[in-house]
């Protein structure tokens, strides 16, 4: 298996995305909203397998001082491979001249993105609309 990315979302397969956000368990992403979101970020990684869509990241950036980086989804047919990995490190190379990256775990990978280089913030807020995820991401 030999993984390429693409920084476009061109040609994208948004059928293919949608599954893979269905795989680990994010089911209100229907393709209308995965193509809008990925619409509005500036800067995303799109892992491939050949011609199939294995994994993908994105994120926003002022350009200068700040970034956040979203949904680093992968298919659960291949993960454990480093392809989260390899997303991760991409979209940091893409922002390289960024001061500070933020970025919201979901539940139970904190550790992974450790080994990447993320730390706990001392201040970090969030505000959501959905109690659902108020409750798992909110002390």
């Amino acid at each position: 298996m030999k993984i390429s990315f693409s920084h476009s979302i061109e040609n994208v397969e948004w059928s293919r995305m949608k599954e893979i956000y269905r795989s680990v368990g994010w089911k209100n992403h229907d393709e209308e909203k995965i193509k809008k979101i990925f619409q509005a970020s500036n800067v995303v990684a799109i892992a491939y397998d050949e011609n199939k869509i294995t994994g993908l990241g994105r994120a926003l950036s002022d350009g200068v001082f700040n970034a956040a980086i979203y949904d680093v989804v992968i298919d659960k047919e291949y993960q454990n491979k480093g392809i989260g990995q390899q997303i991760i490190e991409n979209l940091l190379a893409q922002l390289d001249d960024i001061s500070c990256v933020h970025l919201v775990s979901t539940a139970g990978n904190e550790e992974f993105y450790k080994k990447a280089g993320f730390r706990k913030m001392k201040t970090g807020m969030a505000r959501y609309l959905n109690p659902h995820l108020a409750e798992e991401y909110l002390e």
